[in-house]
């Protein structure tokens, strides 16, 4: 039986498997760093010679404005769905390096653990795809379906050359199925099928007055505190019950359904153990839901940033002539990021106290997405998850955002199945990131299943 021998080939490779996830890496592909452009083409060269080894002829580089894409594909199931596997081969960069416990670009073996920068955020879990892909085609006589994997060097610095690419290429791109491994496990034991993601509005607040900073003695009361006004803006925006105060808001908030919050419930969630796992002493959020409800189905505000006057050790008496603070909102389902950006420089200008002058700055947005549970794709993929983790997923939500997946939905209007391989404690983007090499096989597993499951 053809899955038999795939499943073979899996169990016979596991070492070399681990090694070429290692020396991958090994390699500092961070976009963000012009220092590591050379290093982050190495990369992306890589996962061409990777994939032409696998028997992938087409497998090549294409060049955008900054790093390029990898692309492959395998169209030789004609009347068979289509599946398109995206993955980013860039990383954040690994600063500050004090609290790593082993250099960041070593990989090092901790427990079962991988321990690297990217080892789960992404090149980990993109990586099991490819291995999938590569056991399909040397024991499996080549892919039950159609296949065609995108894989950028942009992610971590915003996409943009990506979404251009995507948006000139939706013929050579069209597809049944995106699949996308960029997201967690609910718990250890507990794999998951990530059906919503939150959106996201980004702004930044400037707030000025007089020319230049001012003696608080010899100017205090007479003028206004550009700090003092930003701490009242930014106290407007929620209230007592931490909703946010900011009109319309909510108009478009889809609400959840009955189903979502009995799902919810079931999960086995301890607030104890996120508290602890948190550091907080407590939980607090938007009152009449709960702390799952909150971080994956409700929007959200934060201030993610505050800069202004003296920051120096001592004191130093001083009005500061500027001020900002960055936020963050995280949407959901049928919020509009534009909407929301206008409705909070309304907000802004209504409550801004006199004196000052405040500069609202649009950043990046995406909306919110939303897949139904009850489809062919995901019915697959829950039963490519069984054969992989030995136990079926259960549906979540997260409050991330992953912009390409509204992408692909917006230009080849596909759903995308997020099928995460990692851990919430898997430190993506901070220090001693790692990834479960256990979770790495059983991921690569559930791959090679799920192309013969939507196969069928």
């Amino acid at each position: 039986m053809v899955m038999e021998r795939v499943d073979a080939y899996l169990e016979a490779h596991r070492a070399t498997f681990e090694e070429q996830l290692k020396s991958l890496l090994r390699i500092p592909s961070i976009s963000a760093q012009p220092d590591h452009d050379l290093d982050t083409r190495r990369a992306a060269e890589f996962l061409v010679d990777d994939l032409h080894a696998m028997g992938l002829a087409s497998a090549t580089l294409i060049e955008t404005q900054g790093h390029p894409l990898v692309y492959a594909e395998s169209l030789d199931k004609p009347g068979l769905p289509t599946v398109l596997i995206y993955g980013h081969y860039d990383v954040q960069p690994p600063e500050p390096l004090e609290p790593w416990n082993s250099p960041p670009f070593e990989p090092t073996v901790v427990n079962g653990n991988i321990i690297a920068r990217g080892a789960t955020d992404d090149k980990g879990q993109m990586f099991t795809h490819l291995k999938a892909a590569e056991a399909w085609l040397k024991a499996g006589g080549g892919f039950p379906v159609n296949v065609k994997i995108l894989i950028e060097g942009e992610e971590e610095v915003g996409g943009a050359n990506l979404e251009a690419y995507v948006k000139a290429n939706r013929e050579a791109l069209a597809c049944d199925y995106a699949v996308i491994s960029d997201t967690s496990q609910f718990a250890p034991g507990i794999p998951a099928i990530t059906y919503g993601l939150k959106g996201l509005a980004y702004f930044e607040l400037i707030v000025t007055a007089a020319k230049s900073d001012l003696h608080s003695g010899m100017f205090g009361g007479t003028v206004a505190n550009p700090l003092n006004a930003l701490a009242s803006i930014l106290a407007s925006l929620k209230d007592a019950d931490n909703r946010i105060t900011i009109e319309g808001f909510y108009d478009p908030v889809r609400p959840l359904e009955a189903w979502e919050r009995a799902e919810f419930a079931k999960l086995p969630f301890s607030e104890a153990d996120f508290r602890t796992q948190t550091g907080v002493p407590s939980l607090e959020g938007e009152v009449g839901y709960t702390t799952l409800e909150r971080r994956w189905a409700r929007p959200t505000c934060d201030v993610n940033g505050i800069f202004g006057g003296y920051q120096g050790p001592g004191p130093k008496t001083v009005l500061p002539c500027k001020a900002g603070a960055k936020l963050s909102f995280r949407l959901v389902p049928d919020q509009d990021p534009q909407q929301v950006a206008a409705q909070f420089q309304a907000h802004v200008a209504k409550v801004t106290p006199p004196g000052v002058k405040v500069e609202v700055i649009v950043h990046h947005g995406a909306p919110a997405v939303l897949v139904g549970v009850d489809s062919p794709g995901v019915r697959a993929a829950s039963r490519a998850i069984e054969a992989g983790f030995g136990v079926a997923p259960v549906f979540m939500r997260e409050g991330g955002s992953i912009p390409v997946v509204g992408l692909l939905k917006e230009n080849l209007g596909v759903d995308t199945l997020l099928l995460g391989w990692g851990q919430n404690d898997d430190n993506l983007h901070g220090p001693n990131e790692k990834f479960s090499l256990a979770d790495f096989h059983k991921g690569i597993k559930a791959s090679a299943h799920l192309l013969a499951e939507l196969a069928g």
